[in-house]
């Protein structure tokens, strides 16, 4: 039987290259994060309610890759510690909109620099069209597989 009967020639994988770069992508990002007291999903978190305030726990868990559990645990602290703000009780149905407060805004001016230094330096050796054709062959790669999901 040959190598290539077998499992995933990982030296030419895309797939398995595509997960290595989100893997150094988040480690680089965790290490800027460390010294604000934030972890990439706290960031997640903070950046999807500045974009879209008033996401519930299931839509913020959706938008940072994580379980609604560990999104709501994660409010939980976010809300003891000041960055955001839910009411007591849902306006509408069992949803608790969440939003930032003026803390969080400041910690999420910061976070948000650091980042933005991260994916400057991811893509400090393409070109500008390097970069255009990077993120139209990702989007395709995302609809491609989430469209066969949809048919499933």
């Amino acid at each position: 039987m040959s190598q290539n009967d077998v499992g995933v020639d990982l030296e030419t994988s895309l797939g398995y290259l595509l997960k290595e770069a989100s893997s150094a992508l988040r480690a680089a990002m965790e290490e800027v994060l460390r010294p604000l007291g934030m972890s990439v999903t706290h960031y997640s978190c903070l950046e999807l309610l500045a974009q879209r305030p008033g996401l519930s726990n299931s839509e913020l868990a959706r938008g940072a890759f994580v379980t609604r559990q560990t999104m709501n645990v994660l409010l939980r602290a976010l809300e003891r510690e000041g960055y955001v703000t839910r009411p007591a009780e849902a306006p509408v149905g069992k949803v608790l909109p969440t939003r930032l407060t003026p803390r969080g805004r400041r910690s999420l001016e910061k976070a948000s620099a650091a980042v933005r230094s991260v994916e400057a330096r991811m893509l400090a050796g393409l070109t500008e069209t390097e970069q255009s054709d990077a993120f139209r062959i990702l989007q395709s790669m995302i609809h491609s597989l989430r469209d066969d999901n949809d048919g499933a």
